[in-house]
């Protein structure tokens, strides 16, 4: 990371080790919270993130996990912060999404860091869990109320005094199927959290007092203001428009909109979302918070690679959201694809704004979806849930083709090894490939999608909350769209939201879609 000379008396180079020392505290949690994890989603696909936060819930650091998790954190956390009365050896666990979560698989742990009676900042681990507690297999249900999607997590310390609080686990315990998987989970992030404390507390020491290293903070965060508005103070002064369009929530309605309106002044950036879809039945809502992250997330893209991350960054940018639309729903609404699919949209909105200001640096569309795969059973005594998402295609760029086969935008997970997912749930892979010829054409062409086949070797629910279907990937600059993604059980195509069982034998197939060329083809 390079520094300025000065920064309020520090010598830069010191300031450059406090980024990187409190950063690797986020990457030695994440490291610690995937070798404790039981469950193949938060132990071999990674789904999870770390951060610290300062005493009054500002964002100090995080480590490169899940841009839907940090940036929702990051938005909602002074709120959360300022809502309880903290206390030393407590944990606080939360998923409501209406109360600073993202949607009910993403349980958010909490806690605080004491130097005598005195907070000096937090640290947070969020793991989606693929069982919550909804009645179908892998907790992402075709929902149209929040309950139907699992237990519901308010505030609550599942930590006090240093010991869990059995009362609060067993409860949650009993509405989960595999409680020795579910126990095994939460124990992982609690000691995530615990290694953070450890690392965090010794970096604290190293300064005489905890206002010294609130200093050391503040100069942290004036340096990622200071480089994040030079940043957004190249963009040209003006007013850009994009509205991008959600296939449907499952229940019926379709071309949901997100209009997105971006006022550029200076070193100021205002996303105003008026226009957008109201709330819907289906349960491709999502809080603000949601929204927010994908927001902060496409502009951190046009910032510079070592901009630290921290709130500083996100000091100039403002948000404007309707209440009750799409972007900022209110309870009992339906939320699990919110966080999965239209933070993806939302970031596709953005972008779209954005490249009329700077055509030079803004891809076009990547595959749009996270490909939520949902399955299980749990009709017998050996009940089971799994949970993945897929790639697809990246959007092509001005200067690059757009890369095939990986993940793009808000998630950032590895898929589930075809090994570990075979030795535990009763399926087989019959086909993982790249869906060769996908992505759109132009001068640079878009990435192409995956195909992803699985055999069931039992009787086996299956959820799918997937996009791109209807409304393909858009190409830029006369390049051509990516192909529209695809789902099949043997040769019976299905929607792009759907339930169902699938018998023994039977094959279910995804195919995401590819990425948007750029440029006109040659």
């Amino acid at each position: 990371m390079t520094c300025p000379a000065d920064t309020r008396g520090h010598d830069a180079i010191e300031l450059a080790v406090f980024a990187s020392r409190i950063t690797a505290v986020c990457e030695e949690m994440g490291a610690r919270l995937a070798q404790a994890a039981f469950s193949p989603n938060i132990r071999d696909r990674l789904d999870y993130s770390c951060a610290v936060f300062d005493a009054a819930g500002r964002l100090c650091a995080q480590a490169a996990h899940i841009p839907v998790h940090l940036g929702s954190m990051a938005y909602a956390m002074a709120d959360i912060v300022a809502a309880r009365e903290w206390r030393p050896g407590e944990m606080v666990a939360l998923n409501d999404p209406y109360l600073g979560g993202t949607h009910l698989p993403d349980v958010t742990l909490i806690a605080p860091l004491f130097v005598g009676d005195r907070i000096a900042a937090f640290v947070v681990n969020r793991a989606h869990h693929a069982d919550i507690g909804a009645d179908s297999p892998g907790s992402m249900p075709l929902s149209t109320d929040l309950a139907e999607e699992g237990l519901v997590i308010a505030p609550v310390a599942l930590v006090r005094e240093d010991a869990i609080d059995e009362s609060v686990l067993g409860g949650w315990l009993t509405r989960l199927r595999n409680p020795d998987i579910a126990r095994g989970d939460f124990s992982a992030q609690i000691a995530a959290n615990r290694v953070g404390m450890a690392r965090l507390a010794a970096l604290v020491d190293e300064y005489p007092d905890v206002d010294a290293f609130e200093g050391r903070l503040a100069d942290y965060n004036g340096y990622a203001r200071q480089l994040a508005a030079g940043a957004l103070a190249a963009l040209p002064d003006g007013r850009y428009r994009f509205t991008d369009y959600l296939d449907d929530d499952g229940q019926g309605s379709t071309d949901l909109a997100i209009a997105c309106c971006i006022d550029v002044e200076g070193s100021r950036v205002h996303v105003d979302f008026a226009g957008s879809s109201p709330m819907v039945a289906g349960n491709v809502n999502c809080p603000l918070s949601v929204t927010a992250a994908g927001v902060l997330y496409a502009l951190r893209c046009l910032m510079p690679a070592q901009l630290p991350a921290c709130a500083g960054a996100f000091d100039d940018i403002s948000l404007s959201v309707p209440e009750r639309s799409l972007l900022n729903a209110r309870a009992p609404h339906a939320v699990a694809a919110g966080n999965v699919e239209t933070s993806q949209r939302v970031v596709d909105a953005v972008l779209g704004a954005i490249a009329d200001a700077v055509p030079e640096r803004v891809p076009a569309a990547s595959h749009g979806s996270m490909n939520n795969v949902a399955l299980g059973s749990h009709a017998d005594e050996s009940p089971w849930d799994y949970y993945e998402t897929m790639g697809g295609g990246l959007g092509a760029g001005p200067q690059r083709p757009g890369a095939s086969a990986v993940q793009a935008h808000m998630t950032n997970t590895l898929n589930t090894p075809v090994e570990v997912l075979e030795r535990h749930f009763p399926m087989r892979v019959t086909r993982y490939a790249v869906r060769r010829g996908s992505g759109g054409a132009g001068a640079r062409a878009g990435g192409d999608g995956i195909e992803r086949e699985l055999m069931f070797l039992a009787a086996t629910d299956y959820t799918l909350l997937t996009e791109r279907r209807r409304r393909a990937p858009w190409g830029r600059a006369g390049g051509g769209d990516g192909a529209r993604g695809e789902n099949r059980l043997d040769e019976r195509s299905l929607p792009g939201k759907c339930t169902g069982t699938a018998q023994p034998r039977q094959r279910l197939r995804i195919t995401s879609a590819g990425g948007g060329g750029h440029g006109p083809p040659s």
